[in-house]
């Protein structure tokens, strides 16, 4: 079992009980271990322990998170961080399709794909010639990654597919690294609203958190927070177009299309490497 598959089970039961903020003798025998091999496990799978893990998840950091939220977007794009090139610390460029393209529904396109390791379990890559076009996650199951496929390959139903597991391996090597020497390449299939939210999505630093009134303020559309929702859901490059980071304006982590533990953890895990960045810059 990997290190994940455990913290997913410690983290489906925080996610029952995090209003309970539970200890850690609690949590451990929840996943059979015992707590000094849990809080050894854990602090390595994300560099602090459990306790302070939890103390990311609390509602109170979710609504300060939210109060400064609209700040902290109008700095990002202040700073030009929400058009091609360089994006905080991902690095990542990006180009839309045309509407054409996305009409087509796939039709001529190419998709290879494969399954690589990530702190976050499975994740499923899906890229063409341009760039990733996918990044989906699932647990180990055959079933669980069978479903996850058929997931992704339905949003492009007349694309082509192939398993290349040597270029996914490529790619999947600058996915998650914490430094990269050169730009991974997105490439967003979506409509012309899908695509907006999706942009503004990347204006997100690690560690934030925004709720879906914030991403509808900032595109110009106040009223369509439900219409936001919709698009965050249909993000299908999870991870690299953040859409864990948009939670209810009541600071509450609601549902991810991935599982609302992965959620936790992508939020928790970018929060602790924020805290853990600051306290390591000088001055």
């Amino acid at each position: 079992m990997s290190d994940y598959s455990r913290i997913e089970k410690a983290l489906a039961y925080l996610a029952a009980n995090v209003d309970e903020q539970p200890d850690l003798d609690r949590v451990a025998a929840e996943i059979g271990l015992s707590p000094f091999h849990f809080q050894r496990l854990f602090t390595r799978w994300v560099g602090v322990s459990p306790k302070k893990f939890l103390q990311y998840l609390s509602l109170g950091r979710a609504k300060e998170c939210l109060a400064q939220a609209g700040s902290v977007l109008d700095a990002s794009f202040a700073a030009g961080l929400s058009g091609p090139g360089r994006l905080h610390d991902l690095f990542v460029a990006h180009e839309a399709v045309t509407p054409g393209e996305y009409k087509a529904r796939g039709a001529g396109l190419e998709i290879f794909w494969g399954w690589a390791q990530s702190p976050f379990g499975e994740a499923l890559v899906l890229a063409t010639a341009r760039g990733l076009c996918g990044l989906a996650f699932s647990s180990d199951d055959p079933a669980a990654k069978a479903a996850t496929l058929a997931d992704m390959q339905g949003r492009w139903p007349a694309a082509t597919y192939r398993e290349d597991r040597a270029a996914v391996a490529k790619i999947a090597g600058h996915l998650f690294a914490e430094k990269r020497d050169e730009a991974l390449k997105l490439v967003l299939y979506g409509s012309p609203w899908q695509i907006k939210v999706w942009e503004a999505l990347l204006a997100i630093p690690p560690g934030q958190l925004v709720s879906y009134d914030d991403i509808a303020s900032l595109i110009g559309a106040k009223r369509a927070s439900r219409a936001v929702g919709t698009a965050v859901g249909a993000n299908p490059i999870s991870w690299l177009v953040p859409c864990h980071r948009v939670i209810r304006k009541s600071g509450v982590i609601s549902h991810y299309h991935w599982g609302r533990p992965r959620k936790l953890a992508m939020i928790g895990w970018e929060a602790a490497q924020a805290d853990m960045a600051a306290h390591a810059a000088p001055g």
